[in-house]
C-alpha cells in the first residue's frame, strides 16, 4: 500500500508526518511525504521556529512525482495540519490529480481545528475551508470531539447527541469517520472513549485514561485507522487496532514521563499491542 501524506512535520518530536510516517511505515505501508510546515518542533512548547510552505511547493512536488507516473501506484492521500486554507486547495487538487490517475484512491482527511483545552489553534479560514470545502471530498475522516462539535455545529455531551453529530457529517460526504478524545455523559471519569462509522454500523470504544498529555497521538491513530480501512474496509476493525496500538505506545510513554510519544522505543505496540481493545457495536447507521 502506497499514501500520500501532506502534513506538518517538525525536527524534533512526533506530530504530523514525523508521527505519521513511522507510524504507517512500522506497519508495512509505503509512505510518500510532503510537509505542509517544517518547524524545529510541535509549538505546544510555546515557542518554535521553522516556517509554513506555501502551496506551490505542494503543488510542485506532485507534479514532479506524477512526471515519474507513480501516481497511479498511490492508494490513499492523507492530509493533516494545513498551515493556510491555499495549501488546502493544493492539497484538494493533489487528491484530484491522485484519483484521475487512480479512481480507487481514497482520501483521508484528519481535520486539525483545535481541542478542548485550547479551542481554535490554526489560522483563519482553515477551519471553514475544511467544513466546506475538504470534507465533500474525504472519503475518510479523523476528528476529535471539540472538531466534531465544530464541523457538525452541535454539542455532543451525550452519546447520542455524538452519534447524530456523526451522522450529520456523514451527510456531508465521509464515508467512515473516526472520532478521538470523546467524553460525554456516559464516560467514566477514568476513561477515553472513540467512536468510528461506516456502512457496517457504528462503534464505540473505551480504554482507560492515562495520566498523560502529549502532542500527536491524534495524527498517529488518524493514519493508522486509515490504513487499517483501506487494508480491510471495516470501521470496527480498523478501530480496534489503531486504537489499540496508540495506547501500547501512550502507556509506555506515560510509564516513563516522556513528553513527547516514544513511536521509536514502543514502535512494537504498532504492530503488536500488549493489550487489545474491541470495538463495541453500536447499531446499524441511520
Amino acid at each position: 500500500m502506497n499514501i500520500l501524506s501532506i502534513q506538518s512535520h517538525v525536527a524534533y518530536g512526533h506530530v504530523g508526518n514525523a508521527a505519521a510516517v513511522f507510524a504507517l511505515q512500522r506497519i508495512g505501508v509505503e509512505v510518500w511525504p510532503i510537509h505542509t510546515v517544517q518547524f524545529s518542533n510541535h509549538t505546544g512548547y510555546g515557542a518554535w521556529r521553522g516556517r509554513v510552505f506555501d502551496a506551490g511547493l505542494i503543488r510542485e512536488v506532485v507534479q514532479g512525482m506524477d512526471e515519474r507516473g507513480v501516481l497511479g501506484e498511490c492508494d490513499g492521500v492523507l492530509s493533516g495540519y494545513m498551515g493556510s486554507a491555499e495549501i488546502g486547495e493544493a492539497i484538494l487538487d493533489t487528491v484530484a490529480r491522485v484519483r484521475s490517475a487512480n479512481p480507487a484512491a481514497r482520501y483521508c482527511c484528519d481535520p486539525v481545528i483545535g481541542d478542548v483545552e485550547t479551542g481554535i489553534f490554526v489560522g483563519p479560514g482553515i477551519p471553514e475551508f475544511i467544513k466546506a470545502r475538504a470534507l465533500p471530498v474525504a472519503d475518510v475522516i479523523a476528528p476529535n470531539q471539540f472538531e466534531l462539535e465544530y464541523l457538525a455545529g452541535r454539542a455532543t455531551g451525550t452519546l447520542g447527541d455524538a452519534l447524530a453529530a456523526v451522522k450529520a457529517l456523514h451527510a456531508l460526504g465521509p464515508r467512515a469517520i473516526l472520532v478521538t478524545s470523546v467524553h460525554t455523559e456516559e464516560t467514566p471519569a477514568d476513561a477515553v472513549d472513540l467512536i468510528a462509522s461506516d456502512a457496517g454500523g457504528r462503534f464505540r470504544l473505551r480504554t482507560p485514561k492515562l495520566p498523560i498529555s502529549v502532542s500527536g497521538a491524534g495524527d498517529a491513530i488518524a493514519a493508522l485507522f486509515f490504513a487499517h480501512y483501506r487494508r480491510s474496509g471495516s470501521a470496527a476493525e480498523a478501530l480496534s487496532l489503531s486504537a489499540s496500538a496508540i495506547f501500547g505506545v501512550l502507556s509506555r510513554t506515560a510509564e516513563v514521563g516522556a513528553r513527547e510519544i516514544l513511536l521509536v522505543a514502543a514502535q512494537h505496540e504498532l504492530v503488536a499491542p500488549s493489550r487489545v481493545f474491541e470495538a463495541e457495536a453500536l447499531g446499524a447507521r441511520p
